[in-house]
């Protein structure tokens, strides 16, 4: 699987075993949920197969101006997912209609008949269909009719708290903690995203960056600040730190910008695509009284970040 399959391509395969859900950012309750998925469709010798949605969910039902701020884009929940063993994620558009249908309908109409369903497996918490009615028991009553099993993941927890997609995106927007975000993602959370061309002040300064344009608008941004990272970039891989702010010590600067210099790099790179993963976030932003106290804060936190090399 290397991209995510819309539904209308999809051909059905009775056999498979499968789950259902949004999955904004394959956290660690996500991947228990997939591991329990693979483990039992390579039991059965039967594919296994997540079933997702886009646009996200509460981007239809519950709208505001800027959307919700996602985790993972549809492609890198696809490459994740991969990662752990899933052999097709089938997409359904989420449309204003498709959410008026009834759980029943759901499963019957899209799970069973479109998309095909010998074993189904469910967090312990999760709803759907309209007024996200549909739960465990629904499944069960329908498991017989349908002729499919049901099983069923329990909460996953790190340092006592259930992991959630809502708790990281607020570790990361409201804090800044790209490391308790990695604790409960499992992983590393990255931005992917197209280098463009910056005002180039960082130049001046002995400090050049690169500006990275994220693949899409809705992508979580940690809080500003300014962070350890770990750049992917043309097959090799760089450290380096980014800052992620408004850069209150130069006039005229409008607008959040994510930027990232790269330890040792001297390229021109505008228009290459770029993943940088966040290792540590070292303060907030702050305004200094001129570019000398600026460049005697970004010495310092390059030696921070330096010292994980």
């Amino acid at each position: 699987m290397s991209e995510p399959v819309f539904i209308q391509d999809y051909e059905k395969n009775p056999s498979n075993v499968l789950t259902v859900g949004t999955f904004d950012g394959v956290h660690l309750g996500h991947q228990a949920l997939i591991h329990n998925v693979v483990k039992r469709a390579r039991e059965k010798g039967a594919p296994a197969v997540v079933v997702t949605f886009d646009p996200h969910p509460r981007d239809i039902i519950h709208p505001t101006s800027d959307g919700i701020r996602l985790l993972t884009t549809l492609n890198e929940r696809a490459a994740i997912m991969e990662d752990y063993g899933i052999d097709r994620m089938v997409v359904i558009p989420f449309t204003r209609d498709f959410s008026m249908l009834t759980s029943e309908q759901f499963i019957r109409d899209y799970v069973h008949r479109r998309i095909g369903v010998n074993t189904f497996v469910i967090g312990y918490d999760h709803h759907f269909g309209r007024d996200r009615r549909g739960s465990i028991q629904t499944l069960k009553k329908l498991s017989g009719d349908l002729g499919f099993s049901v099983y069923v993941e329990e909460a996953h927890e790190v340092k006592h708290t259930t992991v959630s997609s809502t708790v990281i995106r607020r570790l990361l927007e409201e804090d800044g903690d790209v490391a308790g975000a990695a604790e409960m993602l499992g992983r590393n959370y990255e931005i992917n995203g197209t280098i463009v061309k910056g005002d180039q002040r960082g130049r001046t300064i002995g400090f050049p960056t690169a500006n990275l344009n994220p693949d899409n608008k809705h992508k979580v941004l940690p809080a500003l600040g300014v962070y350890c990272v770990e750049v992917k970039l043309d097959g090799q891989t760089f450290r380096g730190m980014m800052n992620i702010g408004i850069r209150p010590t130069f006039e005229g600067t409008t607008g959040v910008v994510p930027e990232v210099h790269i330890f040792d790099f001297d390229r021109t790179i505008y228009g290459s695509k770029m993943s940088v993963r966040f290792l540590q976030r070292i303060r907030g932003e702050r305004k200094f009284s001129g570019p000398e106290g600026l460049i005697e804060q970004l010495i310092k936190d390059r030696e921070m970040c330096r010292q994980g090399d």
